[in-house]
């Protein structure tokens, strides 16, 4: 059921939250060919925050900067799953089988006939790459 799972990195974008930003940041990244492979984002205040996965993180990070947004990195881990039901399953469940808590998941999938690219953020993410691979 998990084809792959791996520690990565995530960028994070910060901004005062106004109508547009998401806008701005795929054109931006759309005009350097960058591709999103996940995101994410949420308000809370008056900050948005944006947290996505590319195909080439640094120089997503480097362009966003330069248009003056707050731009951090963050550890994830990425998991490609089988686009079938009960996949999550089982990855959730060997995370909680030996107590590995889940701070955040957000994820991405086509129709069929491609994994589903599940994002996770958790209080021990080496621990859960080796517990995930484990049969």
């Amino acid at each position: 059921m998990i084809k792959s799972i791996n520690i990565g990195k995530e960028i994070v974008v910060k901004a005062k939250n106004k109508v547009g930003i998401m806008a701005d940041i795929a054109k931006l990244l759309a005009d350097h060919g960058i591709n999103v492979e996940g995101v994410a984002g949420y308000v809370q205040g008056d900050e948005a925050s944006l947290m996505m996965v590319t195909s080439d993180n640094l120089r997503a990070s480097d362009a966003i900067k330069k248009k003056g947004y707050n731009v951090s990195e963050k550890e994830i881990i990425a998991v490609d799953l089988e686009n079938k039901p009960g996949a999550l399953k089982v990855l959730t469940a060997k995370l909680a089988s030996v107590g590995i808590d889940m701070k955040y998941v957000y994820g991405t999938t086509c129709s069929e006939g491609c994994p589903a690219r599940i994002i996770l953020s958790t209080t021990d993410n080496e621990k859960a790459v080796v517990e995930a691979r484990k049969k």
